[in-house]
């Protein structure tokens, strides 16, 4: 069986992190899938998912090293060509990825105790994100 559902998060811009989790169970759950995947993905270029341990050290971190990876700039191909000011952004969603698999077991993701599923804002301002939840197994 496979199930496919969508959930939308607002974010604020550039570093903004979010914990997904819930919503991403939520869709688990309702798939009524006990053993399995879900694969989560965001919509657009310019976001990123990934699993992380949510708390404000790290919420503060990821971001921040991204900015030392690929610095905000005005010298990227990207502004040159559209000058929006999100070059970086796209690179640093591409970095990261815009998807992520998990196992399901027992209705619901396998994560470790310390592990959230996060969505991170790349761009430079405010979005509203849709995120793609499909769920595959029995």
């Amino acid at each position: 069986m496979t199930w496919q559902g969508k959930f939308e998060v607002q974010t604020s811009g550039h570093r903004d992190m979010h914990d997904i989790t819930p919503q991403v169970s939520r869709q688990i759950s309702d798939a009524g899938v006990e053993t399995g995947t879900a694969h989560v993905f965001v919509v657009g270029s310019t976001a990123a998912v990934g699993t992380i341990e949510f708390e404000p050290g790290l919420m503060a971190d990821l971001p921040a090293t991204l900015d030392r990876i690929v610095p905000p700039s005005r010298d990227y191909g990207h502004e040159r060509a559209w000058h929006d000011g999100n070059g970086h952004s796209h690179l640093q969603a591409t970095w990261l990825g815009p998807s992520l698999m998990l196992p399901v077991e027992s209705g619901r993701p396998v994560l470790g105790t310390w592990q959230q599923v996060f969505l991170l804002e790349c761009d430079v301002r405010p979005r509203q994100r849709t995120l793609v939840v499909t769920v595959s197994g029995d």
